[in-house]
């Protein structure tokens, strides 16, 4: 009986599953990899194992059948404000902010980051009241406003705008901060941005700006073609006030000057930030976002906005084809915050996985002032894995039938239930 009982524990490694998880038949659109047909991807301690054209079943704890879907790396949006539940009332920072989880994994979304909500003043209240208790993924633009994005009239105190005191936080938390951000600035001055670039410089990181009211004295034109370093990021592209087309419509030649010089354009939806006018000829035109992103926040969420899916099926709509928009959502944006763990399938990069469906059909988007663009398909969100873990599951795809079930199973509460369930199938048999 000893021996027998010992046998049984010596059980040998090839029995054990080779995989925690196989997510089978996909097309995968994996733009770092250059990946873009059907393809198996196999999960292993909360990272991506293994992308191939086939891996058997037999291996793999679980396996779920994606066949006619996408499987993505997780998206990541690099513009939100999500430092909630300050009671702050001023304008992004409590009470517009939301906080990340509702509005992410039910998208596809694994990481966000939040552009500027705080500064170097409360940027480590923002870190215990939000990223540390998010399972989304939060990183962040620390605003060159020591008090960050509070609106009025602390938005335009340049005597609160430190270049010094803002890198150093940013380096004391450089695992959280990847960049600097100046927005809504209504003065003359180059003040916001020059700080902001001394900044960016000192803690050697990028810098995204949101360049508020347009002025003579300070353009658009000399900010993306003069001031703005290569990789810096020229936020709300597609925004009313950027000259961007001429008076026949054409794209204007300094956007792809300043493209050339390495300034990123990244789009920021926003409330008031995307015109389907400046939008559709410039896609048309071949001036594409380099990153998709959507400004998430309590007074955009409910308008023409929506969420980070509709932002993209909006480009679908214009004309660019699918893996197009996944790169903007996916390894772009990953590259532009230098985290390029994100935003791919590579093994050995955290299993961060979005299954998509597109849906076709007649469908209406709308833009920031209410314009509607028709089209004909659409990304769904089917399922969210994060660091291998299912959070979001819309259709079931990967439970058991109910009734092939024991018929005394119970859950434990979505999502976090699969080891309790499959327990309870592994006794019944």
């Amino acid at each position: 009986m000893r021996l027998a009982l010992l046998m049984l524990a010596i059980v040998p490694a090839s029995a054990q599953p080779k995989y925690d998880l196989l997510l089978k038949g996909g097309h995968v659109i994996d733009a770092k990899s250059g990946v873009d047909a059907i393809r198996d991807v196999a999960v292993k301690d909360r990272k991506i194992a293994a992308v191939a054209v086939a891996i058997a079943p037999s291996e793999a704890a679980k396996t779920i059948d994606v066949k006619g879907l996408y499987v993505t790396p997780g998206l990541v949006d690099i513009h939100v404000h999500v430092y909630a539940g300050t009671g702050q009332r001023a304008a992004y920072t409590g009470d517009l902010s939301v906080y990340p989880d509702p509005f992410t994994f039910r998208d596809g979304v694994t990481t966000v980051v939040d552009a500027g909500s705080s500064g170097w003043r409360n940027f480590a209240d923002f870190k215990d009241r939000v990223i540390d208790r998010s399972k989304t993924r939060v990183l962040a633009f620390i605003n060159i406003v020591g008090k960050g994005m509070g609106g009025g009239i602390v938005e335009q105190d340049t005597g609160d705008m430190d270049a010094q005191a803002t890198s150093a936080k940013a380096k004391e938390f450089q695992g959280a901060v990847i960049g600097i951000k100046t927005a809504h600035y209504a003065g003359p001055e180059w003040i916001p941005v020059d700080r902001a670039l001394a900044a960016g410089t000192l803690a050697n990181i990028p810098v995204m700006v949101d360049f508020g009211e347009f002025r003579p004295e300070r353009t658009y034109q000399d900010l993306v073609l003069k001031k703005l370093r290569p990789g810096d990021i020229s936020t709300h592209m597609y925004l009313d006030m950027v000259p961007m087309l001429d008076a026949n419509g054409k794209l204007q030649s300094y956007l792809r000057e300043a493209r050339k010089r390495g300034v990123i354009f990244d789009v920021g939806h926003g409330a008031g930030s995307l015109l389907f006018r400046l939008a559709g000829p410039a896609v048309q035109q071949g001036f594409i976002p380099d990153s998709i992103s959507t400004d998430l926040h309590a007074g955009s969420m409910n308008a023409g906005l929506k969420d980070m899916l509709t932002t993209m099926n909006k480009f679908l709509a214009m004309g660019q084809p699918v893996a197009s928009v996944i790169a903007e959502s996916t390894w772009n944006p990953a590259r532009e915050i230098r985290r390029p763990e994100l935003g791919n399938l590579s093994p050995g990069s955290p299993a961060d996985i979005a299954v998509l469906r597109l849906v076709k059909g007649n469908f209406g988007f709308v833009d920031s002032y209410g314009a509607r663009l028709s089209g004909t398909s659409k990304l769904e969100c089917e399922l969210t894995f994060r660091d291998g873990t299912m959070v979001f599951d819309l259709n079931g795809i990967s439970r058991e039938d109910w009734k092939k079930l024991p018929a005394n199973y119970k859950a434990q509460g979505a999502p976090g239930w699969d080891a309790t369930l499959s327990q309870a199938v592994r006794n019944r048999k």
